[in-house]
């Protein structure tokens, strides 16, 4: 029967892969020798040594962020805006809003970044403004050159405003949670309420 050549295996040694013997003795262990020399290949199935990573790669690799785990990216909550109560009555609420909204052009804010709500009667220009008609009203509000002023009703339909600021001038009290929800959600960075503290505090503190 023709015997099967058993196939020839690969040693590895300290020096590097070296053929087997042809006469099937096993040859002796080289010593080592002094100075580099080259790593030996990975066997099948067993991983080899670790390469250096080149400089650019290695700069590289130490300047990419850590990629987001499964959960998805994270992403960071919006800041809350700082809250300023200027206390009035119903009565002086919008005068009090006017001159809090004085203060900001004069302190450099930008009539654009300024939105005036009111939770009773509508402010004179709102007034003026909506006696030529809905679309001429928003029209103003979308230009965003302006300070624009919103009823509590309306004020959802307004964008975000670096500053709001509501006038707790009277109306339901379902106006006022309205208001300072919207008022809220809206200012970007200021939010100015002038009106009863009693009633802007029980609000507030309803989680508005």
């Amino acid at each position: 029967m023709p015997l099967i050549p058993e196939e020839p295996q690969i040693h590895e040694s300290a020096q590097g892969p070296r053929t087997a013997p042809s006469n099937g003795r096993t040859a002796p262990t080289p010593r080592p020798v002094p100075g580099p020399r080259p790593a030996a290949p990975p066997r099948p199935g067993r991983p080899g040594p670790a390469r250096p990573t080149p400089p650019a790669q290695r700069a590289q690799r130490d300047t990419v962020p850590a990629q987001p785990g499964p959960s998805g990216p994270a992403v960071a909550a919006p800041a809350a805006p700082q809250i300023q109560l200027v206390p009035a009555s119903a009565e002086g609420a919008l005068d009090a809003a006017e001159e809090a909204l004085d203060l900001l052009l004069d302190t450099g804010r930008a009539p654009g970044e300024v939105l005036v709500i009111t939770t009773g009667a509508l402010h004179p220009w709102a007034e003026h403004e909506l006696s030529f008609g809905d679309a001429s009203y928003w029209a103003q509000h979308d230009g965003g050159d302006d300070v624009f002023y919103a009823d509590a009703a309306v004020a959802s339909r307004a964008a975000t405003r670096p500053v709001v600021v509501v006038a707790v001038n009277g109306g339901p009290a379902e106006a006022a949670v309205t208001a300072l929800s919207a008022a809220h959600t809206r200012a970007g960075a200021l939010l100015i309420v002038c009106g009863d503290p009693q009633i802007i505090n029980s609000v507030l503190g309803a989680g508005v």
